[in-house]
């Protein structure tokens, strides 16, 4: 089992700390388009009903909302400021749980998810079978895990290959880390990567096929959406779009639902239960304290 590499050893982690992304990327420029056909794949590839749902990545909670179904999702993200936003938009009330940490830490007792989803987060891992592990830690046998990923091997990077425009190559296995912290993987490296970790993939979609200015320009919304759609459904045969879904089921017989006694164990040393205190859950092991402010557990660093 995957354990917590030692500080020196831990990949570097991309903030939105204070960044003002849901209103900036999604709501105030012309994403509509890409919105609509994740909702699409995500709607494709979630469970019906699910216990216990980590959203990796959370962000302001954009994706939240789709996810239907689910007894109690907890929404995690480095950035306080994103789940903050998050708070605004969803409510504070026993559905949600929010929590800023480390995904290469995550401070969660090891098998207590039944369900894990992974949006447009994994192209700012630095190592991401690291983080991946951490992912497959935290889940139980027979949970379903939808993952996101930038596509390395898209159409329009092969285009600029051949035309001698790019110099990395994207049939090349390894990861490329086209700007800081922002990094396309090659769709054969992520199921390798997940296979490792004992994820069978049961189906694949291609997403946003159409990610051109000048067609969202000049064709309509609804029916770019519907054409995208269609193509989705043909992930499974090649992956040549900018973004891929997956959704891979870990290995192992699925558990009957169950009530979750022990969320949360110290990112530091592993150690569950932690103590809970008014502003704060104490670990008893090595004494590190992880604080609690309006509702949110924030594990980046003790206090």
């Amino acid at each position: 089992m995957t354990t917590t590499p030692p500080p020196d050893q831990r990949p570097p982690v991309c903030s939105y700390e204070g960044s003002d992304y849901q209103q900036s990327f999604w709501e105030h420029s012309d994403r509509a388009y890409e919105d609509q056909v994740e909702a699409i794949a995500l709607q494709r590839l979630l469970p019906a009903r699910g216990q216990l749902m980590l959203e990796l990545g959370a962000g302001a909670g954009r994706n939240t909302p789709r996810y239907h179904g689910f007894d109690r999702i907890v929404l995690l993200d480095y950035s306080r400021t994103q789940l903050e936003q998050a708070q605004t938009r969803l409510g504070t009330g026993p559905r949600y749980t929010y929590v800023a940490a480390d995904v290469y830490r995550l401070p969660f007792t090891s098998g207590v998810f039944d369900t894990a989803t992974m949006i447009r987060t994994l192209h700012h891992m630095a190592n991401a079978p690291l983080a991946l592990a951490q992912v497959r830690r935290v889940l139980q046998p027979g949970a379903i895990f939808i993952l996101e990923y930038a596509n390395k091997q898209n159409f329009k990077a092969i285009l600029r290959y051949l035309l001698g425009r790019q110099d990395w190559n994207p049939f090349d296995q390894q990861p490329v880390e086209f700007a800081s912290l922002n990094f396309d993987f090659h769709p054969k490296a992520v199921r390798r990567w997940l296979s490792d970790l004992e994820f069978r993939v049961e189906r694949q979609l291609t997403v946003s096929h159409y990610r051109i200015a000048l067609l969202k320009r000049l064709i309509p919304l609804k029916l770019l959406v519907a054409a995208d759609s269609f193509a989705q459904q043909r992930g499974n045969w090649w992956q040549i779009t900018p973004s891929v879904f997956i959704r891979a089921q870990l290995a192992g017989q699925t558990t009957p639902a169950r009530e979750v006694e022990t969320l949360f164990a110290c990112p530091e040393c592993s150690h569950s239960p932690l103590e809970t205190q008014p502003d704060a859950l104490l670990c008893p092991a090595c004494l590190r304290r992880w604080g609690i402010r309006d509702g949110i557990y924030d594990f980046r660093s003790p206090i």
